[in-house]
């Protein structure tokens, strides 16, 4: 291996793999330091400007993977260096990189592991055939045949490949297809992970790198959504130089290549692997060079902004104006012509799918649920009740269990964009849509987490039941809310990563040469944060940003999407909730574990939890010495419906009289136990009725409400959500307003789009309970399509609120997926 690439990787290749790392970094630090400044002060602007908007009604993990373990297991791994197949260990922290060892052994021995992979930009694949098309690729001409070459012969029948078009290849392989299918789902999860690489913390690095890749990009005619984008920023620059220096070292290398075509290709990729760690080498200085020298600016910077804020808004708003009118008649013409036809069939294309995996989300973690309600009424103890939470509260970072969700939205098609508008890949859009689908889930759960931790204090055991199930419905109706709120603003995204390339495509050739005109308007000490080039994509951003906002809106008034309308909005429903933002993490193994399990856990056993089970298969073969032997501690874990004595089958209904196994061994007919636990009808119904108030005195009668002050926060807030559906129903911030920090447009420019959306100010009316068409369905068990969900309507009583959202974080965390703007990042 190694002969392989110093023979082809001489001197003068080096030298020419500088030269032209050299030059791409050259071209990214002039655009990064002009565009550092814009979004300093674009980040300064926004904070100052911000009236806020609607917030999340569910809570949000601020750690969610902190000292927890993804997966771990064996797998047969083909070395590249004897050509021969080896069983290693594996083991996936919550960085989500791939460590790989000797043997188990080695891993609980704490030694260094035999290797790394990561995942970002990688496709896991489990199909040859399938590999070896995307391997032709990477060498165009030289084609191998299936079963060629003795490195393609796998050690049994499931391969799983990872492949990437510039980092060496990976090849592994299992037992059995249910192995198989697990691992798929484990890879596909590191790499949506990764993927997801730059911070939405940095609120100045981020756009400021984001938007100086895409317009060098531009400024080499490459306008479309680039799949590349993924990972870090040294991996996303080192994709950027790849992207022009692989051509030109393939020609003369793939010529002197001996062998067969499949050795040819692997031969390639070795080389090409180690060209991408030398650029990624060399890119990473130079990037870490140019952010610290514009970090040191920033003081001054600052100062500068904060001086002049108001003259620099006012100036820029002028230049604006005069570009606007330059650009506005040939952005109109071109909407007109080439994608308002084109908006409504789109977004429908993305809804449908997508809509489908949100509601897959909500069944998965209402069936979790439902599960633990029943083993909590067999068991009827908080000892049984801290197990199980310590399951659930991992529910979204489990990639098996996950897998049915993200399942649908990869059927998402497009057909015709790839000709019509230059978008040559679906994934960013679907890697992004999964992403939001996985925070929603543990936003869910770490939601449940806290209102049930709160709602136990001072509970009886005989109570747990039924606390549970009301936890479980508040936070139904919570999920409903945002998930539709996180649907519709992924539309809007999607449909502006979809466009704007296109349309700066087509206007730029026409307008660029008109630009430099309009510097002489802007004053030397405000040069630094205005920019006419980002300017000009704010209007043309702005000029097709009114069409996408209205073709969701009419969307979200449709039964079948179950959508929330946009004008509803409510204020102050829970308010004890947000008390329980900042808590400190739920410890459910300690408190409410064993005995022996609180005094036997030292930290070092903390800091391998395994939060997801392995894939060990009762009857089916594994491979040898230790194959997917599971890490102590996680054996009572299931995985799916038929796995584990305590699960609950998807198919299971409300009405079914079949028994189900319960934790304890013992067996009940389901029908009894769901009559058990579930509502009765005055509690599924969506909104208040007259019978609550007597439900409430029954309570208390009863003895399920206590004295304590955290039931009292808890009751509290359960009659201010009474009180705000009886008043009156305040109306959205506006749209426009809710993309300003995304699109980095001025909030003057989005107020003005509001009332073009809008046609007349919004007013505080309520709204009707037969337009709000997005229904949370029943809490009974039995499973719901999105259509079902979506044909029944609700009453605004099971709407929760928001208040303080800061609105605008767009795509800024998927840069795979995300298409910045100037000074922000959708």
């Amino acid at each position: 291996m190694g002969n392989v690439v110093s023979a082809h990787l001489d001197e003068s290749k080096r030298q020419l793999i500088t030269a032209r790392t050299g030059k791409v970094m050259g071209e990214f630090t002039q655009l990064y330091e002009q565009q550092y400044p814009v979004a300093l002060f674009n980040k300064m602007r926004f904070e100052l400007e911000a009236n806020g908007g609607p917030q999340s009604q569910l809570l949000q993990r601020k750690a969610p993977l902190e000292d927890k373990s993804i997966f771990s297991g064996n797998l047969f791994q083909y070395l590249e260096e004897n050509k021969k197949w080896r069983n290693r260990f594996f083991f996936i922290p919550d960085s989500h990189v791939v460590n790989y060892y000797e043997n188990k052994l080695a891993h609980e021995r704490g030694l260094h592991p035999k290797g790394t992979i990561n995942c970002a930009g990688y496709r896991v694949l489990s199909s040859v055939e399938k590999y070896l098309e995307l391997l032709e690729t990477t060498l165009p001409g030289v084609k191998a045949k299936p079963g060629s070459s003795p490195g393609l012969k796998c050690a049994t029948q499931f391969p799983i490949l990872l492949w990437h078009p510039y980092a060496r290849h990976q090849y592994f392989c299992v037992t059995t297809e249910k192995e198989q299918q697990k691992w798929l789902a484990v890879f596909q999860d590191c790499i949506r992970h990764c993927n997801n690489g730059l911070s939405e913390e940095c609120k100045v690095q981020t756009p400021a790198f984001t938007d100086s890749v895409r317009l060098y990009r531009q400024a080499h005619d490459q306008y479309s959504t680039w799949e590349m984008m993924c990972g870090t920023p040294q991996q996303i620059l080192a994709n950027l130089v790849m992207e022009t220096l692989v051509p030109e070292l393939r020609e003369p290398i793939a010529a002197r290549l001996k062998g067969k075509p499949f050795e040819k290709q692997r031969n390639w990729m070795l080389i090409s692997d180690a060209v991408y760690s030398m650029v990624q080498s060399q890119v990473g200085a130079q990037y870490e060079a140019v952010v610290q020298k514009c970090e040191a600016s920033r003081p001054l910077l600052e100062a500068s902004i904060r001086t002049d804020m108001d003259q620099i808004i006012t100036s820029k708003e002028h230049v604006t104006n005069k570009i606007g009118t330059l650009v506005m008649p040939k952005a109109e013409k071109l909407l007109k012509a080439s994608i308002q036809p084109y908006i409504n069939s789109i977004l429908e294309a993305l809804m449908e799918p997508t809509s489908r995996g949100f509601s897959e989300v909500r069944e998965v973690f209402f069936r979790e649920l439902v599960e633990m309600s029943k083993n909590t009424l067999n068991g009827g103890s908080k000892e049984k009740l801290g197990e199980q939470m310590e399951r659930i509260s991992m529910l979204a970072f489990h990639p098996v269990k996950m897998q049915s969700c993200y399942e649908k939205v990869e059927n998402l098609h497009l057909e015709g964009l790839q000709q019509r508008f230059d978008v040559s890949s679906t994934s960013v859009f679907v890697q992004r849509a999964q992403i939001l689908m996985r925070e929603q889930m543990d936003n869910a759960v770490y939601t449940f987490e806290q209102l049930l931790h709160q709602s136990m204090e001072g509970q009886g055991g005989e109570d747990l039941c039924k606390t549970i199930q009301r936890c479980q419905d508040r936070v139904i109706k919570k999920y409903d809310y945002d998930s539709s709120t996180v649907r519709k603003k992924f539309f809007r995204e999607a449909l502006l990563q979809i466009f704007i390339p296109y349309m700066l495509k087509q206007l730029t050739p026409t307008v660029t040469p008109e630009l430099p005109k309009f510097k002489d308007l802007i004053f030397e000490d405000f040069s630094r944060f205005i920019l006419v080039e980002n300017i000009f994509e704010e209007v043309v951003l702005q000029s097709i940003m009114k069409d996408i906002m209205m073709a969701v809106k009419e969307a979200a008034v449709q039964r079948r999407h179950n959508l929330y309308r946009d004008s509803i909005v409510l204020t102050n429903s829970d308010p004890n909730l947000l008390l329980l933002a900042d808590s400190a993490p739920i410890d459910w193994g300690s408190q409410y574990g064993n005995e022996k399990d609180r005094t036997d856990g030292s930290e070092s056993q903390k800091r391998r939890k395994q939060v997801v089970s392995m894939i060990q298969l009762d009857g089916t073969q594994v491979l040898p010495h230790e194959s997917c032997l599971e890490v102590p501690g996680v054996c009572d874990i299931s995985e799916e419906g038929q796995d584990g004595d305590s699960t609950v089958p998807a198919s299971s209904g409300p009405h079914q009289d079949k028994a189900v196994p319960l934790t304890n061994g013992t067996s009940q007919p389901e029908g009894s136990l769901e009559k058990a636990i579930a509502p009765t009808p005055q509690e599924t119904r969506p909104g208040p009725s007259k019978a609550e108030p007597q439900q409430e005195e029954a309570k208390k009668s009863e003895g399920h409400v206590e004295g304590s002050p955290q039931d009292a926060a808890i009751e509290s807030a359960i009659k201010e959500i009474e009180n705000a559906v009886s008043g009156e129903e305040l109306l959205s911030e506006d749209e426009g307003q809710e993309l300003a920090k995304v699109v980095s447009i001025s909030p003057e420019a989005h107020r003005q789009m509001g009332e073009d959306v809008s046609g007349s100010p919004q007013t505080t009316v309520p709204e009707p309970a037969a337009t709000n068409l997005h229904s949370h369905g029943n809490t009974s068990g039995s499973a719901h399509t999105n259509e079902e969900v979506g044909a029944k309507s609700v009453s605004e009583g099971q709407m929760t609120d928001h208040s303080n959202l800061v609105t605008g974080e767009g795509l800024s965390g998927e840069q795979a997926t995300s298409y910045p703007a100037a000074g922000g990042e959708v």
